[in-house]
């Protein structure tokens, strides 16, 4: 019975292990499939915008280009929001998840991040006649202010949490968001500095507030599997490489405004 029990205890971990569930070989599989499956909003400029005729634009559709191009694939862009992004991209649906996606402690409890590709920060953008109302959480965390948010991603967590005073709007994406800010229907939309940096070009009645001193410190990366180490040191790498031969600067100056 004693020599039974010991080699039951000694089989356990063996059994343990054959049953845990193995790291998928994304590298592997993009590879031989040829195609690079990228998890995207598609509503965040300039990181990935989907048009009118269903294609994606924007520095983040450029990188997955390049990192697809180093795998002898195709980047192939599946549809998301971020309310769904997390749930979507751990179903197995797609290989990265890509699109101005900010780094949190909530979504790397699900999946791992690459490096860091560009330090952002939340940022109001207001009417600009409206910009020295605005200057900080204070002025904004005020129950006279209509603050606009998206559903599902760190800029209704950011508003939801620090302006717990203000009037918050829920916008069904972020694409019309700037609308209703230039048209009146809501006061300020906190976002990262490079789309409201972005956002002003493209109306000129909006400003971002004191982008180059965002109210919060955010981070940008791209969502990789859990547990695929050699998937993730090889985008890590793909980055690195990138930044260093001066791809990424060239494709960051054609999108983000500086």
């Amino acid at each position: 019975m004693k020599h039974l029990l010991a080699a039951t205890l000694l089989a356990a971990p063996a059994l343990a292990l054959a049953q845990s569930p193995v790291p998928a070989d994304t590298l592997s599989h993009v590879m031989e499939s040829h195609t690079l499956r990228v998890c995207s909003p598609g509503d965040y400029k300039p990181f990935s915008f989907q048009k009118t005729d269903g294609n994606f634009e924007g520095l983040d559709v450029d990188l997955m280009a390049s990192l697809a191009s180093a795998l002898g694939a195709k980047t192939q862009f599946v549809k998301t929001t971020w309310a769904k992004l997390m749930d979507d991209f751990t179903s197995g649906n797609c290989d990265i998840g890509a699109g101005g996606i900010s780094v949190s402690l909530e979504r790397q409890k699900r999946a791992y991040f690459s490096i860091p590709y560009m330090i952002n920060g939340k940022t109001p953008i207001t009417l600009c006649t409206n910009v020295k109302k605005f200057q900080t959480i204070a002025d904004i965390n005020k129950p006279d202010v209509r603050v606009i948010v998206n559903p599902g991603g760190s800029n209704e967590k950011f508003a939801k949490t620090n302006l717990t005073k203000a009037h918050i709007i829920t916008h069904e994406n972020n694409i019309g968001i700037f609308k209703e800010v230039a048209e009146g229907r809501a006061d300020v939309f906190v976002t990262e500095a490079a789309e409201a940096k972005v956002q002003s070009k493209l109306n000129p009645t909006l400003c971002p507030v004191n982008p180059d001193k965002p109210l919060q410190y955010a981070e940008m990366g791209y969502l990789l599997p859990s547990g695929d180490m050699r998937f993730k040191l090889f985008v890590d790498q793909w980055l690195h490489l990138a930044k260093a031969s001066g791809e990424y600067a060239k494709l960051a100056d054609k999108w983000v405004p500086q």
